[in-house]
């Protein structure tokens, strides 16, 4: 679960953008009871996702049309415009430059050397979200990436971070992303390689969010009843929670996580 929003690296805000806002809405709606609040009567395709009055997302449209849906990971700097200047130099491109965002905070876009998308959100006004680790909530972020070494390689040029602690998931490798310095008391998300048949299926670097539930199969279940693909059905991560991974109707990818205890390492 999420440990370190509140220190630079850490994820501190996440962002949906779709190419209807209204459908989006309606089915997070169903899946998590979000509710979505326009920031703007005139402007509805810009709004927030709240639960239970809590912020867990914001909402903007599609940069081009045609595009499809997309989740995206924000993590917290104290200057975005060198954490700019870091991505160009460790080898990654600025998708969007840092501008700011009314009085609420300033923001950049990258893509990394594998092709994997995030931003960072450098706060002001607005600090980060307000509900975390709660039923319908961020509680997990991982990157799935075609070269393990070279992401690691990024983005510890890049943000303030530690990969040397790893787990084994099944046939799987994990790195463990904590704040530099911070221990393994303080963790927020992992770095995997994807396997060879990842790989010849055609799958890319990608970032994905995970909402915490109390009840995996269930949110899954309903969120393929209202139009979501299943890319990975739920299954049990022994001794660490059972999850599932979904494509909502409009192509943003997210997972689904019902934790169990914590992780055994490995060296």
């Amino acid at each position: 679960m999420l440990t370190a929003t509140q220190v630079p690296g850490g994820p501190n805000w996440l962002g949906l953008t779709t190419p209807d806002a209204a459908a989006s809405a309606a089915f997070y709606g169903d899946v998590f009871g979000w509710r979505y609040e326009p920031v703007q009567p005139e402007e509805r395709e810009f709004g927030l996702f709240r639960l239970a009055g809590r912020t867990v997302a914001s909402c903007g449209p599609v940069a081009e049309p045609g595009t499809a849906a997309e989740w995206q990971i924000y993590f917290r700097t104290v200057d975005a415009d060198a954490t700019a200047k870091a991505v160009e130099q460790a080898g990654g491109t600025v998708r969007f430059p840092a501008h700011d965002v009314l009085m609420a905070g300033r923001a950049a876009g990258f893509t990394d050397p594998t092709g994997a998308r995030f931003a960072v959100w450098q706060p002001r006004e607005v600090d980060s979200l307000d509900a975390i680790n709660t039923a319908g909530a961020l509680c997990w972020t991982e990157l799935y990436t075609t070269d393990a070494a070279a992401s690691k390689a990024f983005y510890g040029a890049v943000l303030p971070w530690d990969t040397g602690w790893e787990i084994e998931v099944g046939t799987h490798v994990l790195a463990i992303i904590s704040p530099s310095g911070s221990g393994r008391e303080a963790q927020h998300g992992a770095i995997m390689q994807l396997l060879p048949e990842n790989l010849a299926a055609g799958s890319r670097s990608e970032w994905h969010p995970y909402f915490a539930t109390r009840d995996c199969d269930g949110v899954a279940t309903a969120a393929t009843e209202r139009g979501a693909e299943t890319l990975i059905p739920p299954i049990d991560v022994p001794g660490v929670a059972r999850v599932a991974m979904l494509r909502d109707p409009f192509g943003a990818t997210f997972g689904v996580l019902q934790a169990t205890t914590a992780p055994t390492t490995t060296e």
